[in-house]
């Protein structure tokens, strides 16, 4: 709908021959002391104003914020645009399609139902490097990829030709984050005759990529990925905005990793979590947009929402470079220098908080050896493996350290190959070496009859991998200079590591060629193993059966080292304990060294062919070397060749078998794909909401429990609900899969939902994982068959929970997963924005416990029975402050309703977020 236009902010914006509606931002108070990221957020209000979810006072509070409050205020963001990975993005389209049948079912057009906003899913998650070091290894890791997701690849290719609004990005072409940069972002969007900033939320954590680019986005969770895409409004509040100081440039020999991790490692010290990060000063001009788009990538690797560089001269380079057009350029150009949006070096914003880093003191980095945010510098290396190696190997301080619970995002959760035994501790006693470290040599004979020693610290992976870094010329072009250098000395990869290749797009190896580089690569074994994230997210494939069998029976401490964002334990491979982020040449330097026990800033990589010792310093190409090379390799025209026909995809994409109706065929034999019941027995019309009563306690929760312990994840277990619903339906064991790989089935991902090995639910004390009382028996059972028997006998169920419920990231599954189960209400202490939002969104009804009460206060077991009343006072449309919960053993108490805006309410009166925008297409 148009703008309320409250303060007088629609204008007219000429470029060129073109003229675009505008929404003027300097008509609101206080817009020029606003930080670049806080204007976006103005305009978006201003553009969208509807006097109900987006009012006047709501652009007040934004013109008027004050940057030392903590956040209070709501708003509702509307991003232009929405980006999905595969894993992620299946569940979307899943319920797209499931919403055609719906409209169909209701005597509506199906073909009415596509994305209101463009909608752009880029498959990258899904190929791994199994196949390595070999010419064909692109190609046959293709074929795998293709043969293990086909039926989700026949789902998508439907899609694609179904819905309007909606591309797909085949597989084999790139990685979302770098596909977005270099071809989907348009920096300035141009719509319906409107100019305004290109906003966008993605299905992956690592959205923020495209803050490099003056892009305000960030990741979500797939139900706020869906209302977007639905033209719904995301919720949130403003929030403060830390400003980091640039000044100065960095030194030669450094590179834009080295600048991240230092970055990573300042901000994740300071603390940054739900805030966004804007960086200022008159270093900003010394960065260039690759490195931008570096250090907005690691954004969730440090815990902001954001991390933005403000357009400038910069992002004019990199939009004409990446082949944007000359009218496209110019936009972004007029647009942000009419708003107050382009960058001025001077300017000091009002800013929460503030950070600065000279870039003259940053010195080559890794990170590791289980977290990004844990900087090594280079030349200490050596020294602060062994020290960390006593973490794992007894010898070294006496004690072996158990591995740290990290959780994995469900948007790039490990792969196939992350067992079941990856996190548990890895004790053993190995004699002391002579320099005093645990030394256990082992023979190994290699598939090419070579023998060699493998010791603790052997590098077994090194992998240039993941849009962080393959994304940027000079780290990608760096590395490959320094693999000609070691050729021509006589140096090639040990015959232990498995080294891989997985740029972020095509334009990487067209400028290898172009640049005559490639040979160089392959002839110290990088030779290029798919388009894809790999090694990054766990799809580094298995090792070579003798290495793995070495490391694994000598209980050896084996490291990879890889050029992505997120490097913990147990994530990369289920051989590997230790694990290093570094740049694209480090990682061919590692490669050639073959262990983290040396010092390569000092000590030999390997003997030459002139059997002298070849050193770092020796073939580490220079800053102009790499400048000239780039020069001659890279051009606007290398960038519009690998884009020319992006959505198409190979013969394999295009033949694939694929169905052409307006509504999916579904299998009723797919374990991928199935049509979830969302909208079965749905009305044109929204019932009235209903009292809650009789209602039985599925689990009880105490404080911070995650959407990471609510939401699927990691591999399925054969014993789980989930592995026996497979194995059920003729799946064998090691073609399970990974739950994200199964998100388009909900018959798995329900029974996942609740199921992580480390949920303490007190209704089953001293017992983890996903287990419950079901109370109509009295016996211990898995949450998901309880629920199964409460829905037989029609118990509606609730959910008990402490402090901060839903905290972690956004997950969808955490909220679809609890309506599946039949819960109708959850009460907690406390809730996470963003997971009681989503709650509301799949029409489950989330209330909070009186100030200073808690389950415990009011003598709540979790044995009781609970009615709630009060809550149909929405159907009269406005929302009750509390509702009355009353127990059968004579509890009661007033609930706080946390239904927070009128959105909300709207959703929850027809059932869900999906349910509201159906019926508002079948009115419309």
């Amino acid at each position: 709908m148009a703008s309320l236009d409250t303060f007088g902010a629609k204008s007219e914006l000429r470029v060129g021959d073109a003229s675009y509606e505008i929404f003027k931002i300097n008509k609101v108070e206080g817009h020029d002391r606003l930080p670049y990221s806080l204007k976006i957020l103005l305009e978006n209000l201003l553009r969208t104003e509807d006097g109900a979810n987006i009012t006047a006072d709501h652009i007040r509070a934004l013109g008027g914020w004050d940057q030392n409050a903590d956040p209070s205020v709501e708003i509702q963001f509307t991003p232009a645009r929405v980006l999905m990975q595969d894993f992620t993005g299946v569940p979307c389209v899943v319920d797209l399609a499931t919403m055609r049948e719906a409209v169909k079912d209701l005597g509506g057009d199906p073909t009415k139902v596509n994305p209101l906003a463009p909608a752009e899913l880029v498959i990258d998650h899904s190929v791994i490097a199994d196949l390595f070091g070999r010419e064909d290894a692109f190609q046959r890791n293709v074929e795998l990829e293709y043969q293990r997701n086909r039926e989700r690849y026949q789902f998508l290719r439907w899609g694609q030709t179904a819905f309007n609004e909606f591309k797909v990005v085949p597989p084999g072409t790139g990685i979302v984050h770098q596909v977005n940069i270099e071809y989907l972002a348009r920096t300035i969007m141009e719509r319906n005759g409107q100019a305004y900033p290109d906003t966008v939320v993605g299905t992956d954590s690592h959205t923020t990529m495209v803050n490099g680019l003056g892009v305000l986005g960030w990741g979500v969770g797939g139900i706020e990925a869906e209302a977007a895409m639905l033209g719904q409004p995301v919720s949130m509040l403003i929030p403060r905005v830390v400003g980091f100081k640039l000044s100065g440039e960095a030194p030669a020999g450094t590179t834009a990793t080295d600048l991240v991790l230092t970055i990573t490692e300042m901000l994740r010290k300071h603390g940054v979590v739900s805030k966004f990060v804007e960086f200022y000063g008159p270093g900003v001009s010394a960065v260039p947009l690759a490195n931008r788009a570096t250090i907005g990538n690691m954004s969730p690797e440090y815990g902001s929402t954001v991390a933005i560089f403000p357009i400038d001269e910069q992002t004019i380079d990199y939009l004409k470079l990446t082949g944007r057009t000359e009218q496209q350029v110019a936009l972004v150009e007029a647009y942000a220098k009419e708003q107050g949006l382009w960058l001025d070096p001077d300017a000091e914003p009002d800013y929460s908080e503030k950070l600065e880093l000279d870039l003259s003191t940053i010195v080559p980095s890794l990170a590791g050896p289980k977290r990004p945010q844990d900087r090594v510098p280079l030349n200490a290396a050596k020294a602060m493996f062994r020290d960390a190696l006593g973490n794992y190997v007894q010898g070294v301080d006496g004690h072996a350290d158990e591995a740290s619970a990290e959780s994995f995002p469900a948007s790039d959760p490990p792969a196939n190959h992350v067992d079941d035994e990856a996190d548990k501790p890895h004790v053993f006693s190995a004699a002391n070496g002579s320099d005093g470290r645990p030394s256990k040599p082992t023979r190994v004979v290699g598939e090419d009859g070579t023998e060699f020693e493998l010791d603790h610290g052997a590098v077994v992976i090194a992998a240039i991998t993941s849009c962080t870094n393959t994304s940027n010329p000079q780290v990608m072009i760096g590395a490959a200079l320094l693999a000609k250098k070691a050729v021509e000395r006589g140096l090639t990869r040990k015959p232990w590591v498995k080294t891989t290749l997985a740029p972020g797009s095509k334009v990487v190896m067209d400028y290898y060629e172009r640049a005559g580089l490639t040979p160089y690569l392959e002839k110290v074994g990088f030779h290029l193993v798919g388009y894809g994230c790999t090694t990054c997210i766990g799809n580094s494939g298995p090792l070579p059966e003798a290495i793995s069998a070495a490391v694994n029976e000598a209980d050896l401490t084996a490291v990879s080292v890889l050029s992505g964002n997120r490097n913990f334990e147990g994530r990369i491979n289920p051989d590997v304990k230790m694990n290093y982020l570094a740049s694209p040449p480090l990682v061919v330097a590692y490669a050639l060294a073959g262990s983290m026990d040396i010092d390569i800033t000092t000590e030999p990589l390997g003997t030459g062919s002139d059997g002298k010792p070849v050193y770092l310093d020796d073939i580490w190409p220079s800053a102009q070397e790499i400048d000239e090379t780039i020069a001659q390799a890279i051009g606007a025209e290398g960038f519009s060749a690998a884009y020319s026909d992006v959505f198409a995809g190979d013969e394999q994409w295009q033949s694939l078998p694929t169905p052409t109706g307006k509504t999916f065929e579904w299998s009723e034999d797919s374990t991928y794909v199935r049509k979830p019941p969302y909208f079965e027995g749905m009305s044109a019309e929204p019932t009235p909401v209903n009292d809650i009563s009789g209602a039985r306690v599925l689990a009880k929760l105490g404080d911070s429990v995650t959407t990471d312990h609510i939401s699927p994840a990691s591999s399925i277990k054969p014993d789980s609900p989930a592995g026996r619903y497979l194995a059920e339906h003729g799946v064998a064991r090691h073609e399970f899969n990974s739950y994200g790989s199964r998100r388009g089935n909900h018959e798995v991902m329900i029974r996942g939902t609740f199921a992580n090995i480390r949920l303490r639910n007190q209704l089953v004390p001293g017992v983890e994982g996903g287990f419950t009382v079901n109370h109509l028996t009295g016996e211990q059972t898995t949450i998901y068959d309880a629920s199964v028997a409460y829905a037989a006998e029609n118990v509606p169920l609730v959910i008990l929970a402490g402090k901060e419920y839903g905290s972690g990231s956004s997950r969808d599954w955490a909220a679809k997963g609890t309506m599946l189960l039949g819960v109708r209400a959850v009460i907690a202490e406390s809730y996470e924005r963003i997971h009681r939002s989503n709650l509301i969104g799949m029409g489950v009804l989330p209330l909070q416990f009186p100030q200073g009460e808690n389950a415990e206060s009011l003598k709540l077991t979790g044995t009781e029975t609970f009615t709630i009343t009060g809550v149909t006072a929405l159907n009269d449309g406005t929302t009750p402050r509390t509702v009355k919960v009353t127990t059968d053993t004579g509890i009661e108490f007033d609930a706080v309703v946390r239904i927070d805006t009128p959105g909300e309410a709207d959703y929850y009166r027809h059932g869900g977020i999906l349910q509201y925008v159906l019926r508002k297409m079948i009115a419309s």
